[in-house]
């Protein structure tokens, strides 16, 4: 009696190339890159646009205590590092569209319309605490939630033959989730790190990660990430 193919084994015979079936096969340094997004004062400082708003930044900010670590292991391991800023908000609004404002009149307590969020060159657009590139790093600069959109990140991860993005930054449900499930859109590999990602408040984070993991990438964490890399170095 012949043995029924596993969900696995279908897959790898219907794809044109062999699927990556496991986290350490996903993030070899040699096709994976880390994205860093949106670590910036507007959404992590008490000061910024978030904390002035009385959302709870506690959890950002803790993430930039400990994400350098990670950054660091990436780097050891020869994983490219990318990192990704917002640029929202300017003087004579070159970004910023008419849904896009109506929005932020609704819910955005003045963010974007009575005030800039991450102006160009300005404290709040600025990186928070030690998360910084280095020289040499890929720096994307983004004008809307999504970092494919507009911006030369596809072509950037293309060009180095990558094929898995772990993701990290600020925030979870918002610009991370969404750039989590465009790269899946566009045929990459999407992990979310857990603890490598924050949000404002646990409940969103949970079920962030919890829809992701079902639809469209896998969630692991630093430990998990960084003992496969430094398995590889």
């Amino acid at each position: 009696m012949a043995t029924r193919e596993s969900d696995f084994e279908v897959a790898a015979r219907i794809a044109h190339v062999e699927p990556l079936v496991d986290l350490d096969k996903k993030v070899q340094p040699a096709h994976t890159a880390l994205l860093v997004i949106d670590m910036q004062n507007d959404f992590i400082a008490s000061a910024g646009l978030v904390g002035r708003s009385g959302r709870d930044v506690s959890a950002a900010q803790k993430l930039a205590e400990q994400l350098p670590d990670f950054i660091a292991a990436a780097r050891r391991a020869g994983v490219l590092v990318v990192f990704i800023r917002n640029v929202y908000s300017t003087e004579r609004n070159f970004y910023l569209s008419d849904s896009w404002l109506e929005q932020a009149a609704r819910k955005q307590s003045g963010g974007y319309t009575r005030f800039p969020v991450c102006a160009e060159g300005s404290w709040e657009g600025d990186y928070y605490g030690a998360v910084r590139p280095q020289p040499g790093d890929p720096v994307v600069t983004k004008h809307r939630y999504n970092a494919f959109h507009n911006t030369d990140l596809d072509t950037i991860l293309r060009a180095n033959a990558i094929r898995t993005v772990v993701l990290t930054g600020v925030a979870t449900d918002v610009c991370v989730g969404t750039t989590a499930r465009e790269a899946f859109m566009r045929d990459y590999y999407a992990v979310m790190v857990d603890d490598g990602t924050a949000t404002f408040s646990p409940e969103d984070h949970a079920a962030t990660l919890r829809n992701f993991d079902r639809y469209f990438g896998e969630v692991s964490t630093t430990a998990e990430i960084s003992a496969i890399w430094r398995g590889r170095n």
